[in-house]
């Protein structure tokens, strides 16, 4: 049987060459954007034309401007900041909300200067000139945590010990996360592709998507991770005593006390949701970081009063650290699910490669 790539192409080239209403909203804000210092990928350009249709020699399978945001994503949009080149994530929120309120606090002067603040940093706000319930968040382009591999032990508690730090700063400051789960959980990964990253197709170059960007292995750059997403999240008047909340929306549906008329503590919440992020993203994932189980145990006591409070658990993270051989967190991180037979010759490509990393 014969296979049809040129009928593919063409399904791709129609598939792709018409903007949907959500991108053709975006297109809308291009002039303003580009106005404050920001502008989008050519594909949501006013007047855009196919590249593949206009230049022979560049298939549509390979054309960058291809690319669409994810329908899911419709409210975010990645652009190139004008006067560095950074790429960036705006936003489409509703002006003067909580969620505005909250995240420009914790991204204020005086907060971002604290090493444990780990909220994703706001670098503007832009008031929507035609729309004025609307304003554009622009933050920093993060990635989810786990979109390149942990590669070592140490490069899991690194992760797992600056969410630990980072709920301490936000619960020092009054804010419950509410949502702390797993696609509100980021990192920054521009140490770990020295060449930058297209955003969509995200393992390929940011401007040619017909080549691999290179990729560091994790634990041999730094890397920070950030809460997002503060769309729920409840900030308390200094000294409120009064510290309990109602309502049932949220990314994990495991947390036990979520009523929509009996009140709960969200700090307590915010406990449970990351002991059970590192439950299912490390200790149920990697045989040989089971040191952890006995935190997320914890973390996730059904019973709120049972859990510990998040500088609580960091103590007993801290503890566990403590106990933890150097050696052990040099390991390869083993997941689970990883053929044993393989497992000699992986570890053993793991030292090679860090032995000649450290001589090269």
């Amino acid at each position: 049987m014969s296979y049809d790539f040129e009928g593919v192409l063409r399904r791709l080239d129609v598939t792709v060459a018409t903007l949907t209403p959500p991108e053709l909203y975006w297109v809308g804000k291009q002039e303003f954007l580009a106005s404050q210092g920001y502008t989008l990928r050519p594909r949501y350009r006013p007047g855009w034309i196919p590249s593949w249709r206009t230049d022979p020699r560049i298939l549509v399978v390979n054309a960058d401007d291809r690319h669409s945001v994810p329908p899911a994503r419709a409210h975010l949009m990645d652009a190139t900041r004008l006067s560095d080149g950074q790429l960036v994530m705006i936003k489409k929120v509703v002006r003067d909300s909580e969620e505005v309120r909250i995240t420009t606090y914790l991204s204020s002067e005086a907060l971002r200067e604290d090493p444990r603040n780990h909220c994703v940093p706001v670098l503007d706000i832009l008031d929507d000139p035609e729309d004025p319930t609307v304003s554009f968040m622009v933050m920093h382009f993060l990635r989810r945590i786990d979109d390149v591999e942990f590669d070592t032990v140490g490069s899991i508690f690194d992760c797992v010990g600056q969410l630990l730090e980072g709920l301490v700063f936000l619960h020092e400051h009054n804010v419950a996360h509410r949502d702390c789960a797993y696609r509100n959980v980021l990192m920054d990964a521009s140490a770990i592709f020295p060449q930058g990253f297209h955003p969509v197709a995200d393992m390929c170059l940011p401007n040619d998507t017909r080549k691999a960007a290179p990729c560091l292995p994790r634990s041999t750059v730094p890397v920070k991770y950030y809460y997002a997403d503060f769309g729920i999240s409840t900030m308390f008047a200094p000294g409120d005593t009064h510290r309990l909340v109602t309502g049932t929306h949220g990314l994990d549906r495991d947390v036990p006390e979520l009523s929509d008329d009996a009140p709960y503590d969200p700090f307590k919440v915010d406990v449970f949701i990351l002991g059970n992020l590192i439950r299912t993203m490390f200790v149920e994932k990697y045989t040989n970081v089971n040191v952890l189980a006995s935190l997320v145990a914890q973390m996730t006591a059904h019973d709120p009063a049972d859990r510990p409070s998040a500088i609580e658990s960091l103590r007993h993270f801290d503890d566990i650290m403590r106990s933890v051989w150097s050696l052990h967190r040099l390991w390869r991180a083993h997941p689970r699910d990883e053929p044993i037979i393989a497992r000699p010759s992986l570890d053993m490509f793991h030292l090679l490669s860090g032995v000649y990393r450290s001589i090269f």
